[in-house]
């Protein structure tokens, strides 16, 4: 990618598909030039897609639950030689089921892409934003991460520790010229829960909210530097709801929609009762 000073140039992660793609069509739409990754085949769909803007974009194939994924992203972006204006750390995996029945190397790639996957990138590319006090970082965390996520437990635990961090580094990077934006989407429409076996429960059969609708709020509080956006009224008064609710009673609430059957309105207590399922 060969410099253009005309045209600030954004990162973005888990863009193949959801909302990582809409903020990146956002991106483009606003002329930035891009590079984007995720673990899936479909981002060099993306490319193709978004090149016809006639924007400059980087796209790569990479697994960000690996550090030879992590390095690979962060390799890529310092490679361009250009000045990175805008990074959004999006990707993200989930995992439903309770942890014990849970392969525990499948839980273990959710905290790694989710946790890891953000922070290395970040801890990198953040420098070269702060030697020139200059950046947009968005990070993409869940109003999960406000509450007990029973039969989602690692992958709530994981938005619970990405909902701190970046209101935490904002508050680091404040005097530097750079702002942090934390999105915290609720239920949206995406292959997430495809991926993370929900299909069977409640919040992955529920109506969500559209993937564009979400990027747009993000991407609008990121532009203007905001600190934490929910997108969506009803997120909203989750996430109020969330801060007066005893915790027991939150976790109780999580179970009534993430346990499995209850998107048939089955709830199977434990595994034991699920004989029809194999083990992990």
């Amino acid at each position: 990618m060969s410099a253009n000073p005309q045209r600030p140039l954004a990162a973005i992660t888990g863009a193949s598909t959801g909302i990582g793609l809409e903020l990146a069509r956002l991106c483009a739409a606003n002329e930035f030039d891009l590079v984007i990754c995720a673990d899936t085949p479909e981002i060099m769909d993306a490319r193709q897609e978004l090149e016809e803007d006639g924007v400059q974009v980087i796209a790569l194939q990479c697994d960000l639950s690996t550090r030879e994924g992590q390095e690979k992203f962060i390799s890529t972006v310092e490679g361009t030689g250009r000045p990175l204006d805008v990074l959004i750390a999006n990707a993200g995996i989930g995992l439903g089921r309770g942890f014990l029945d849970q392969d525990l190397n499948a839980a273990l790639k959710v905290v790694r892409t989710n946790i890891e996957g953000t922070i290395v990138p970040l801890h990198h590319l953040a420098r070269q934003m702060r030697q020139r006090h200059r950046g947009r970082i968005l990070v993409t965390g869940s109003i999960a991460g406000l509450m007990p996520g029973t039969f989602q437990a690692v992958y709530n635990g994981t938005k619970a520790f990405l909902d701190s961090f970046a209101v935490a580094l904002n508050n680091e990077l404040k005097d530097v010229g750079i702002t942090v934006t934390l999105l915290q989407p609720g239920a949206t429409e995406t292959d997430f829960f495809e991926r993370a076996d929900l299909m069977d429960t409640k919040v992955g059969t529920q109506e969500k909210m559209d993937a564009a609708d979400v990027a747009r709020v993000g991407f609008d509080a990121m532009m203007k530097g905001e600190l934490k956006v929910t997108a969506g009224l009803k997120n909203k008064l989750r996430a109020a709801m969330s801060r007066v609710v005893p915790d027991s009673t939150l976790a109780e609430m999580h179970r009534k929609e993430a346990a499995p059957g209850t998107g048939t309105g089955k709830e199977p207590k434990s595994r034991r009762e699920r004989k029809d399922r194999p083990n992990p």
